[in-house]
């Protein structure tokens, strides 16, 4: 698909298409998107007079291209914490002002529920007349964000409702994934209420690694939050913070519930261990048990196998009667003295 709209937007003979965006759109008041070239991207963006206070372009990247921050650095003036954020090795989501620019890093998970589920890393830099997003791996969510701004299904009126809809779609990811978490949750919680231990320890233990890990990927910092609410820039409305914020609480909404899905999986790995613990002190029961119950036997058949002079009642009609009957009525008194105080 990117390559299908490199070859629909950008002219590749053009200069300024080696290493430019993969695609781009001008966003402009009361007017459906418009999907631009590099060339209509750096004419608005050098244009001498000022833009309209609702107008900007959102211009897409793929690191994958070595070329592109070459293009990104000759191009546009951006700021030194965008491309610290494009080389970084933190996986974590955050979010941190530069001066008038906003630097979010932020992620998504190309989610068919297997355990190792792999994730898409986004870094966008957000400033008043321009958006920039740069990926190495196609990202789903800005995928379909695209394609809805392209059948003029979405209106964004600035660059922030952009960064709200992102980090809004990285939430409904980690709701869904919880969603979907909670069905097989739920009938392992049930086998195990019922003392059936046909639950995989295994499978349990994955479940609650995939979680910890998404969460830690998706959350965003609360402490970059807190600080954009209560120090934004000069250019974001009270309107654009309200939508903001909006995003923020569903997304503290989400992570509560895979922090509340965490612990309950953590929980039903507590209740595996105990039963099969209990399963197998039972087993070691048994086993004691036996070997105690043969234990007298075993230690008069190794004393009159000895083949040695003096074996008593060796000679004796009743020998044998008397020395297994004294066994039976000990091996009695061991198996009703160790069960009735495994009973107790």
């Amino acid at each position: 698909m990117a390559g299908q709209t490199m070859t629909q937007n950008i002219d590749p003979t053009s200069g300024l298409n080696q290493g430019g965006p993969i695609w781009g759109y001008h966003f402009a008041p009361n007017q459906p998107a418009r999907s631009i070239t590099s060339e209509d991207a750096v004419q608005f963006l050098t244009a001498p007079g000022p833009a309209l206070p609702d107008e900007f372009v959102w211009l897409h990247f793929s690191l994958s291209n070595v070329a592109s921050e070459a293009w990104l650095r000759r191009y546009l003036t951006l700021p030194d914490t965008f491309y610290e954020s494009l080389n970084s090795d933190v996986d974590a989501t955050h979010l941190e002002q530069d001066a008038d620019a906003l630097v979010a890093r932020i992620h998504d998970v190309l989610y068919d529920f297997t355990f190792d589920a792999p994730v898409a890393t986004t870094t966008l830099c957000i400033m008043p007349h321009l958006v920039v997003s740069a990926h190495v791996r196609p990202w789903r969510s800005i995928d379909q964000l695209r394609e809805a701004v392209q059948a003029g299904h979405v209106f964004f009126r600035s660059p922030i409702e952009i960064l709200a809809r992102l980090f809004r779609d990285q939430a409904s990811v980690l709701v869904d994934i919880v969603r979907k978490s909670k069905k097989q949750v739920g009938p392992m919680e049930e086998q195990l209420l019922a003392k059936r231990i046909s639950v995989s320890r295994s499978e349990l233990g994955s479940l609650r690694r995939m979680l910890v890990r998404l969460q830690r990927l998706l959350a965003p910092e609360p402490t970059a939050f807190f600080r954009l609410l209560n120090r934004p820039p000069n250019w974001i409305t009270e309107d654009e913070l309200q939508n903001l914020q909006q995003s923020a609480e569903k997304f503290s909404t989400s992570i509560s519930d895979a922090a509340a899905l965490v612990e309950r999986v953590k929980q039903l790995q507590e209740e595996l261990s105990a039963l099969v613990s209990e399963q197998t002190n039972r087993t070691l029961f048994v086993l004691t048990m036996v070997t105690v119950l043969a234990l007298p036997i075993n230690l008069v058949a190794g004393l009159f196998g000895t083949n040695v002079g003096g074996i008593p009642l060796s000679q004796d009609r009743y020998g044998f009667l008397l020395v297994v009957c004294p066994l039976v009525v000990l091996t009695a008194f061991l198996a009703y003295w160790g069960l009735g105080r495994r009973r107790d």
